[in-house]
């Protein structure tokens, strides 16, 4: 699957429907139709598997792909959707699980009808996190995004999902996949390996974690014998047959006691993967996760394609493409995002052309 060269790109005018943390503001039940266009439906190639109807959630032949969803980035996660279900060779085959807060600012049905609406052949399910798991567990990090509870559920996703499910790709709300998501599932974690994320074996590992971590042989020890590499959890094939009986969900809240009493990195959800999977992930090809697109946690400052080919794009980082459009200071970047968002209250034009960005090698 290729995206075309000459992208499309827009500049968003209007902002008047943004909640808090421009969020989509959920409407009544009548106007929630109105928020989203209709996504074209996108069929099966003719060497896809049959399904069978009545198991569909268990059947073999299905991709699951996990996300959260809030109103804060529920335009992100409809653009990622589209995205997967455009590029793939069976779209009809993926099924997505979706996991929103338990919050009184959000209502699982109405999500799930904002969905039905945009994808009238999507199959998924919305699940509701229980934020009470996390409350007591979670410390404040470099930035408040990054303190939402929903921002660890992909921790309990062995426990949300059903027990037929044995594997998984989660993707952030952030991200846009512009190659088939079935290449991605392909891939097989080797060994015992319980996780399948790109590496960065060149960044400065010991920045995640704090001199107090590092000082303490108790702690540091966790990575004796490991060559231990960065990787993003925004992006992550997980085994959840392995996860369970690892009981990894345990072993990373363990990891959450102990930096809420000693303070040992400074980073949301990410150290405790690091911390549990470091140095034993199934390390994935680069091009599955393009990350840092919305600059770094603190500044949100423009960021370029790293070199090599692209089949995932993700803006991790403080900026997001629709709130960077919707102020009229894009990055560049940002108009590969524009040709999956289907939000419609958007005053961009669909005919300006964005030149410099190349996926021949996709």
């Amino acid at each position: 699957m290729f995206l075309s060269r000459s992208v499309l790109g827009f500049i968003f005018l209007s902002s008047l429907l943004l909640f808090p943390a421009n969020s989509i503001r959920l409407f009544k039940a009548e106007d929630e139709s109105d928020l989203f266009m209709e996504a074209p439906v996108y069929q099966n190639g003719p060497h896809c598997p049959v399904l069978g109807k009545d198991t569909l959630i268990c059947d073999s032949s299905i991709v699951h792909i996990a996300m959260t969803i809030d109103p804060e980035y529920l335009r992100g996660t409809i653009a990622a959707i589209h995205s997967v279900v455009k590029h793939g060779s069976c779209p009809q085959n993926v099924f997505f699980h979706f996991i929103a807060s338990d919050s009184s600012l959000v209502v699982p049905t109405q999500l799930t009808r904002i969905v039905k609406s945009v994808f009238q052949s999507l199959s998924f399910k919305v699940y509701v996190f229980q934020k009470k798991l996390v409350s007591d567990l979670v410390s404040s990090s470099i930035r408040q995004a990054l303190d939402n509870p929903l921002n660890y559920a992909r921790i309990y996703l062995a426990d949300l999902l059903e027990t037929c499910i044995q594997k998984v790709i989660y993707l952030d709300s952030d991200t846009i996949v512009v190659d088939d998501i079935q290449k991605l599932w392909n891939i097989n974690l080797t060994g015992s390996r319980t996780i399948g994320a790109p590496e960065y074996c060149n960044a400065n590992f010991d920045k995640y974690f704090t001199s107090d971590f590092w000082s303490s042989p108790g702690f540091s020890k966790v990575f004796e014998g490991k060559r231990a590499c960065y990787f993003n959890t925004g992006v992550m094939v997980m085994d959840l047959g392995r996860w369970r009986q690892g009981d990894y969900t345990r072993e990373i809240e363990k990891w959450m006691r102990v930096q809420k009493d000693k303070r040992i990195y400074e980073l949301g959800s990410l150290p405790p993967f690091l911390l549990v999977f470091g140095g034993d992930i199934e390390a994935i090809d680069h091009r599955w996760n393009q990350h840092g697109l919305g600059g770094d946690n603190l500044v949100n400052s423009c960021r370029t394609l790293h070199p090599g080919p692209v089949s995932l794009l993700h803006w991790s980082g403080k900026g997001k493409p629709w709130v960077r459009l919707d102020a009229k200071r894009p990055c560049s970047i940002d108009f590969l995002w524009a040709p999956y968002d289907l939000y419609k209250f958007h005053g961009y034009s669909r005919h300006r052309q964005l030149d410099g960005f190349r996926f021949d090698s996709l």
